[in-house]
């Protein structure tokens, strides 16, 4: 069933109506493994152009307040840049009528197991992801590459002081509604007077709306998708007051695999990184290489060159959660995350490992790596009998594990005592790479 929905989804509709037919028919799907899935759900739809829109056009925000760094209000009524999530009038594909009435059943019943075994709720009505006084806006970003939507959190607490800055990176099939949602950064970053900044995927991008960090082109500083994450993140820097030295990006699946991407490629941006369930840098070159690395993890590779100097010269403070009973991206890429990271500093580090249990939940294993002040510079999480969901997160989001340790507000607390050793305006806002 999960695999005719992804199908679906990615505009695959004679394969769903096929696989239905034998489910039906009494027969046993074929290859309904969570690679096969994962592929399907990343083939090209049927029919449907992979055009990238690079048209430039401004948002319409609900109760719009002028940006007090610039004094001018997002306005725009075209309703192709609703907020994710907010489809309103859309029109379902024609289907036949097997297809359409499973369909409905999932529908109906609210829920679907998760790739990876994990249920993940699907609420029928769009969660609240906006703490009150807080503002959901939404921006949109683009150079030659192309363009990407976003939605930002402004906490209600902000009056034009420099503020934090964190960059969450969604997973496949995710939104950033949905994501906010599951992970509940807004309402810590309410607590904290932060700003929260999500890029969205576009399914023309990527049929199952996963970042591309298996593609080489995807890789690089200042090309592809790198270049437009760094873009949204300094478009926010330039419209609103925030503080460079403690900029942050994180993510969950392929936007954790991104997120370490962006370390990599931007330590001059980004003061910290966080990745759950996620792949190190460079681990995959291709869509074979990442079923590969997805099932089994990979040899450790350095990060390669990167703009930077100093103790952080290859990599940033990195924080890492992986279940260990994660079937879609195997525990040993959180590992492999580490170890790519403590490879490529010039510093040596002391490791001791902490255990811990959430009271009627899982248990974990933190391990700290150190400097010689004894500030950890990197911390692994390892959370025991979890799958590939985010841990400590809420059931109004998909693929959250509400019995594990809270890895957003442990995120945000390791960022913020990382800021960054050094930070330079000009690298920071310049557009050119």
């Amino acid at each position: 069933m999960l695999e005719a929905a992804l199908l679906t989804r990615a505009g695959r509709l004679t394969d769903a109506t096929a696989l239905l037919q034998r489910v039906l028919r009494g027969r046993t799907a074929r290859d309904t493994t969570s690679d096969n899935i994962w592929k399907a759900a990343n083939a090209p739809p049927e029919r449907v152009p992979h055009i990238i829109d690079v048209v430039a056009k401004t948002i319409e925000v609900a109760n719009p307040r002028p940006s007090l760094r610039t004094g001018q209000a997002f306005r725009s009524a075209d309703p192709s840049l609703r907020p994710a999530g907010r489809a309103e009038g859309t029109a379902r594909p024609h289907m036949p009528g097997a297809l359409r009435s499973f369909l409905d059943r999932v529908e109906r019943m609210g829920s679907a197991p998760g790739i990876g075994g994990v249920a993940h709720p699907s609420p029928a009505r769009e969660p609240d992801v906006v703490p009150d006084g807080g503002q959901f806006v939404t921006g949109l970003y683009s150079n030659r590459t192309g363009s990407r939507t976003y939605k930002l959190y402004v906490p209600s607490g902000y009056c034009g002081q420099a503020l934090p800055l964190v960059v969450m990176l969604h997973g496949c099939t995710q939104s950033p509604d949905d994501f906010a949602a599951g992970t509940r950064m807004n309402a810590l970053a309410e607590e904290r007077t932060c700003l929260v900044a999500y890029p969205a995927q576009a399914a023309s991008a990527n049929a199952s709306k996963c970042w591309n960090w298996f593609n080489p082109g995807h890789q690089q500083r200042g090309q592809g998708e790198p270049s437009l994450i760094a873009g949204i993140t300094r478009q926010v820097m330039r419209d609103y007051s925030v503080d460079p030295r403690r900029v942050y990006v994180a993510g969950l699946s392929a936007g954790a695999a991104a997120a370490v991407i962006m370390g990599i490629t931007y330590p001059d941006l980004y003061a910290a990184i966080g990745a759950h369930s996620g792949l190190a840098g460079g681990a995959a070159s291709d869509l074979r290489s990442a079923f590969a690395v997805m099932r089994q993890g990979a040899a450790m590779r350095r990060s390669g060159s990167a703009p930077g100097d100093g103790e952080y010269r290859w990599i940033v403070p990195t924080i890492v959660f992986h279940g260990d009973e994660d079937t879609t991206v195997h525990p040993r890429n959180g590992d492999q995350i580490i170890a790519q990271a403590r490879a490529n500093m010039t510093v040596g580090l002391q490791t001791r490992v902490q255990h811990g249990r959430v009271p009627g939940g899982h248990a974990y294993s933190r391990t700290l790596h150190a400097d010689a002040s004894g500030q950890a510079v990197l911390e692994q999480w390892v959370i025991h009998g979890a799958g590939h969901a985010w841990s400590g997160g809420s059931r109004a989001g998909s693929y959250t594990d509400p019995r594990g340790p809270d890895a957003a507000q442990e995120m945000l607390r390791f960022f913020l005592e990382h800021p960054h050793p050094r930070r330079s305006s000009v690298s920071t806002l310049s557009e050119a790479t």
